[in-house]
């Protein structure tokens, strides 16, 4: 049997546009939060994973866990890079568990970052786009805003999603984002501003047919970071270490024209499947989720396809509050992408510091309460590579 894995420690660096520092700055920052959080004091880490997509492109550092390493100080720590585009973090994340459950190490840091408005949009743009399949999709001119336009058409034509649904996810996780210190958007919305008054179709422009300004995530650069450790000394540092409970990761067909239902998840659905079954829980125990919203439809889709409603139905979940902070279930209670921000190598993590900050009851005003357990789902590329995990309070 693998050994326990706890998190000890979690801390980020704000998103936002964070012209003030460098990505190495972010970094740092953020790795020095989570390493007080887990009141790690002297004690020698065993390993680093540094999560980023676009380093390299975006802001000429390679090589950025060495780099780190001797940042922070922590020589002769084990250190590695890892990228897997928007799931980067949670594939960091999957190699720290991994490590530790093994027994190659006992304290791993992982640190998932990006500074992602260092070039023009149109840039940004076509580097994101670098993901989609080279001879299907992007020699095609496919975007990933393009992409989810067209799931997001198909999801209205076969389950009757209207954009009120969409805009009442962009409502809530901006009205979530306001209680987050590090969002990037700090910005209250309302369904009429967006959706329902004359002044909507200004305030919320077409960006991608039928997507609009309000229901695509933020370029943002930021750092997420979190302390993970053997579950046997993991009291040595806090009295409420979080249990990884189950990890689960899958792929789909790169090419989303080619599935044979491209309205269908099938690496959430797999990679939840695997996580749940890993940690002997089903989707009705969770009491909250932080799910991939690059997109608003993204939101809908992931929450049926990881099993928290039926094919179809989400929408009218939303519809009906379920997924409210105050509601049965509540989604991204952080803001999501939609608000918190996206830098991409960062938001694996991030969403790992937000579990690890709700079932510790440290929150604040957007604590989900009785959290004892919850999930999480970092979805890469258009669902080509997906990450999920189950977290539970250890009681």
């Amino acid at each position: 049997m693998p050994r326990e894995v706890s998190i000890i420690g979690a801390g980020m660096a704000q998103f936002g546009n964070r012209t003030d520092k460098t990505l190495m700055g972010l970094f740092k920052e953020a790795a020095t939060r989570a390493i007080d959080h887990a009141n790690l004091g002297d004690t020698p880490i065993s390993s680093l994973y540094v999560s980023t997509m676009l380093a390299g492109e975006l802001t000429n550092q390679t090589a950025t866990a060495s780099a780190l390493a001797d940042e922070l100080c922590i020589i002769p720590v084990a250190a590695d890079r890892v990228e897997n585009g928007p799931a980067s973090g949670g594939s960091a994340v999957k190699n720290a568990y991994l490590s530790i459950a093994a027994g190659f190490a006992d304290i791993v840091l992982v640190v998932g970052g990006e500074k992602m408005r260092e070039v023009p949009g149109d840039r940004i743009t076509d580097l994101i786009a670098t993901m989609t399949h080279p001879t299907a999709e992007y020699i095609n001119g496919v975007t990933l805003p393009s992409l989810a336009a067209m799931f997001t058409r198909l999801y209205m034509n076969k389950y009757g999603v209207e954009r009120k649904h969409l805009s009442m996810i962009a409502v809530k996780n901006h009205s979530n984002a306001l209680m987050n210190p590090y969002a990037h958007i700090h910005r209250k919305i309302t369904l009429e501003g967006i959706c329902t008054s004359p002044e909507a179709e200004v305030n919320n422009p077409i960006i991608a047919d039928p997507l609009r300004l309000f229901d695509m995530c933020p370029v943002s650069d930021g750092a997420a970071a979190v302390v993970l450790c053997a579950g046997d000394i993991a009291k040595k540092f806090t009295d409420k270490p979080v249990i990884v409970a189950g990890v689960g990761q899958a792929t789909d067909i790169h090419a989303v024209a080619q599935r044979p239902d491209p309205t269908a998840l099938n690496a959430v659905k797999n990679s939840s499947q695997q996580a749940f079954k890993m940690a002997r829980l089903t989707p009705k125990d969770m009491d909250f989720a932080e799910l991939h919203d690059a997109f608003t439809i993204l939101e809908i889709a992931e929450s049926e396809d990881a099993g928290f409603f039926e094919k179809g139905t989400a929408h009218k979940a939303v519809e009906q509050g379920v997924t409210l902070l105050g509601g049965k279930f509540p989604i991204n209670p952080s803001g999501g992408l939609k608000a918190r921000g996206h830098p991409v190598g960062a938001t694996g993590v991030a969403q790992i510091a937000e579990l690890t900050w709700q079932l510790r009851g440290e929150a604040g005003e957007r604590q989900v309460k009785g959290a004892k357990k919850a999930f999480s789902c970092n979805f890469g590329g258009f669902g080509n590579n997906v990450v999920s995990f189950v977290l539970r309070r250890d009681i």
